[in-house]
């Protein structure tokens, strides 16, 4: 702080700026500490970069049931009796531990036949996720 002692000069009107930088600082200070505490942070999970390769005769986890126009219908494009149809998907899932199907089902069929699925599914206690076929979606 510098003051005048004296002299022939007379008041001055200056403003003191030492208080006004010393609450920039204090600002910037806070602002600082303030930032980096802001910041919000996403968990993410990337798949692994060297993924492993299944061998060649590896047997796929999904099944899906088809219904065909006819009745007739497809177990992973095997083909399957009506009759038959519990009693095959029974036999599939009851070693497995997750009882979950794909049901397809032709726009040609009847909603009855989708259904008679379903319920055929629900039967050997199987979960069945209907999907729509490519090209039937309007």
């Amino acid at each position: 702080m510098a003051m005048s002692a004296g002299g022939n000069e007379g008041l001055k009107n200056e403003p003191n700026v030492t208080p006004m930088i010393d609450v920039l600082l204090v600002l910037l200070i806070i602002f600082m500490m303030i930032i980096p505490l802001s910041r919000k942070a996403i968990d993410v999970q990337l798949p692994d970069p060297t993924p492993t390769k299944e061998p060649p005769n590896a047997k796929p986890d999904q099944i899906v049931l088809e219904v065909l126009p006819g009745p007739t219908f497809a177990i992973n494009k095997a083909p399957v009796d009506k009759a038959n149809l519990g009693a095959r998907l029974k036999e599939i899932y009851d070693p497995r531990p997750v009882k979950i199907m794909f049901l397809k089902g032709d726009p040609e069929v009847t909603y009855q036949d989708v259904i008679f699925a379903m319920d055929q599914a629900r039967g050997a206690g199987v979960k069945a996720i209907a999907t729509v076929p490519k090209g039937a979606a309007k």
